[in-house]
């Protein structure tokens, strides 16, 4: 039962393949539901995700809503809706000239189509035909070369009322240093076409690189439409069965945000969903008391993914493709710095005309899913390959929910092995080690690129998939300790509930070390700071949160072409002519983390200027801590597990059996409801005080690992 006076918050991630649920009460993992991912409608997974946590309370699903506080969601719906192409009709109006900016996009291309000339160029994310030319012109410095012509908007835009079109994008040229003709349209388009949704870009993302403005706020506009219908449906659903309390938002930035604000700003939840990862994995670095760089992977069914933590902060980036890098469209805000493959528990092995094993990056997604559930998938799956070896056990998977079919998953894999040449047992490592490679090079690609050394590095392993292979990931990267959470199967929604009200406005002021204009950086931070106070005072109606602030700021040297952010080293009081020798010094240390070097005698520009404001929501303390040990717990059973080329009888523990202090040592897996953790031979895994797990890797298990209390606890 929930004690009136108690905290209760759930969180709810929809991913590809599951819906994740997570109830915290006062702080405390109380609960966690999982659900598979309904594609006809993403309400009944949300809610199937939340009845299955709510009946490990001996709740029904509305006692439970009614009792919550907070609803934290975290939906893929945008980016399905972009992926499938189910986004509104939406028109873009911009400079009379610059028609073919989404086409041209930055002139890049993906690196390993440099020399294909025959590949297609895509098209633009709105077409041509639904781009329309207005004639108008600011400059650089904010002066207006030729007036907006209002008759002609107004036609234009009755022409786009008579095309029916449902959404409407605004990105002049220089609208960052004079936004008059871009809220002037706003103001007509409200005349012309009330109810109509509309973004403009100065509102959203008021910076200089054309493209990248008007790409996001095309984005931002055509996803308008959809998500105030979904997360309009969610609302109502929520509220019919009786939560009263606020939802919030996961954003790409790894915050969230209310409902309504979401509703107004759908770009944010682009990406959302793995930005939570990071959020999580820190918080379980903190506990184990960790301080140095931290790679979190999160392996769910049908992608897997990699984030990175540097000196506690969560890397981020300006540059997020959705679809292809260079021809793609970019989602130009800051985001969870995130690379995906496709490579996850659902990813398809096949073999290729040539006799080649590929896995992914097709996967089985929870319709039909692997073969092994049972629901009418025939192509194996990383998921089959596991049952198959003996790590999914057929009587504990989804806490004996499902029931593993196993032998179909074996005679598909016995029909790739025909191919091949190879037996069963070979297959299925194969396609398993064959999906650890492609997750290993993502896991270098990220790093690597951002100077981090992964054998120098904690891992922390999250995602229903996780377990199956994170050892033998973790021997190959040479890290030597990984975290896996006692709830590492839902992970995202875990780190749902540690995030915090964020909000990050920004806006383009150029300016140099050399002849520095205090006076124009003072107004564009005032003008941010009303943004950030703005955004804080509305949220705090709903939110009790301990807020906070930080300025930053994008740089470059004088002759660079790219820019690097930095954090100010001054508070919210403005910028003086004096602070110029420390804002430059604070870049060059930055410039120097990212690519190695200073030009110490390079007048330093400076770029953008941004604020960033926080309200700390967080009440959680801990995750559920383990239990006391009362004795060595007793095998769920004993299974055959191949392991290399040996076959070797291994016990299956219940995760909720193993108390705070116990040692597993490998061969074991270790099973949960949600996930389930394979200790190949050579590693040992800890249960922590909090009732996680840390793994280490190449460790010589032929000897017996002691527990104080317990003696010989080698199992």
């Amino acid at each position: 039962m929930i004690a009136n006076e108690s905290n209760v918050c759930i969180s709810v991630d929809t991913g590809g393949t599951f819906t994740d649920a997570v109830v915290t009460i006062d702080g405390t993992i109380a609960a966690v539901g999982k659900a598979p991912t309904t594609y006809g409608g993403l309400v009944d997974g949300f809610f199937g995700a939340v009845q299955d946590a709510a009946k490990s309370l001996s709740l029904s699903r509305d006692e439970l809503f009614a009792r919550a506080d907070r609803l934290v969601y975290g939906t893929t719906h945008t980016v399905n809706a972009y992926v499938q192409g189910k986004t509104a009709k939406t028109a873009l109006l911009i400079t009379k000239g610059f028609a073919d900016t989404l086409l041209f996009r930055e002139g890049g291309r993906p690196q390993e189509q440099t020399f294909e000339f025959n590949v297609p160029f895509p098209g633009p994310y709105i077409p041509r035909l639904q781009t329309f030319e207005i004639d108008e012109r600011i400059d650089a410095e904010g002066g207006v070369v030729r007036a907006l012509d209002e008759s002609e908007v107004r036609d234009t835009l009755r022409g786009i009322k008579r095309e029916q079109f449902e959404a409407i994008a605004v990105a002049l040229i220089w609208a960052p240093s004079n936004h008059a003709h871009e809220h002037r349209i706003g103001e007509l388009i409200e005349e012309e076409l009330p109810g109509v949704a509309y973004t403009l870009s100065h509102r959203l993302l008021p910076i200089m690189r054309e493209y990248r403005r008007a790409s996001v706020t095309a984005l931002d506009a055509s996803l308008k439409p959809l998500v105030e219908e979904s997360l309009g449906a969610v609302e109502e659903e929520v509220r019919r069965a009786g939560f009263s309390g606020p939802i919030l938002l996961c954003t790409s930035a790894g915050g969230v945000v209310p409902i309504d604000h979401a509703i107004t700003h759908p770009v944010y939840l682009m990406k959302s969903g793995p930005a939570m990862a990071p959020v999580a994995a820190r918080r379980y670095a903190e506990l184990e008391q960790f301080r140095g760089d931290v790679v979190v992977v999160d392996t769910g069914g049908t992608t897997f993914d990699v984030g990175m933590i540097q000196d506690g902060e969560i890397a981020q980036s300006r540059i997020t493709w959705m679809g292809p890098e260079g021809i793609g469209d970019l989602v130009a805000m800051a985001t969870v710095n995130i690379k995906s493959i496709g490579s996850g528990g659902g990813s398809i092995a096949s073999v290729d005309e040539g006799g080649l094993l590929s896995v992914g990056p097709r996967s089985a997604g929870s319709e039909p899913g692997p073969i092994c559930y049972g629901k009418g998938g025939t192509e194996p799956t990383v998921t089959d390959a596991a049952a198959v070896l003996g790590y999914l056990q057929p009587d504990f998977f989804f806490g004996g929910r499902m029931t593993l079919e196993v032998e179909p998953a074996r005679q598909a894999i016995a029909k790739l092995g025909e191919r091949l040449g190879t037996s069963v047992p070979q297959t299925a490592e194969g396609i398993i080690r064959l999906a650890s490679e492609s997750m290993i090079d993502a896991i270098h690609g990220l790093t690597i690129n951002a100077g981090i050394d992964p054998r120098e590095s904690v891992l922390v392993a999250g995602g229903g998939a996780a377990g199956i292979n994170i050892v033998p990931i973790a021997r190959e990267l040479g890290v030597k300790k990984v975290i896996v959470p006692r709830h590492a199967g839902v992970l995202s929604a875990v780190g749902m509930q540690y995030s915090d009200l964020t909000f990050r406005s920004e806006q383009a002021k150029i300016t140099n070390s050399v002849a520095f204009d205090a006076e124009g950086v003072n107004e564009v931070l005032t003008a941010i700071d009303e943004r950030l106070d703005a955004f804080a005072v509305k949220a705090s109606g709903e939110h009790s949160a301990v807020w906070e602030r930080e300025y930053r700021a994008e740089a470059r040297y004088a002759g660079q072409v790219w820019e690097v952010e930095f954090k100010l080293p001054i508070g919210g009081h403005g910028v003086t002519q004096e602070d110029v020798g420390r804002l430059v010094e604070s870049f060059h240390e930055a410039h120097q983390k990212q690519y190695t070097f200073v030009d110490r005698d390079s007048a330093v520009e400076f770029i953008s200027w941004v604020g960033v404001t926080r309200g700390i929501l967080d009440i959680s303390n801990s995750t559920a801590p383990a239990g006391t040990w009362h004795g060595r717990p007793e095998p769920l059973a004993i299974r055959k597990c191949h392991f290399g080329s040996v076959e070797i009888e291994t016990p299956i523990l219940a995760m909720d059996d193993l108390p705070a202090g116990a040692i597993v040592a490998g061969p074991a897996a270790l099973v949960s409801p949600t996930s389930t953790l394979v200790l190949y031979p050579d590693s040992v895994a800890r249960v922590t005080p909090h009732g996680d797990f840390v793994l280490t890797v190449g460790e010589d298990t032929s000897t017996p690992v002691n527990h104080p209390a317990e003696g010989n606890v080698h199992v």
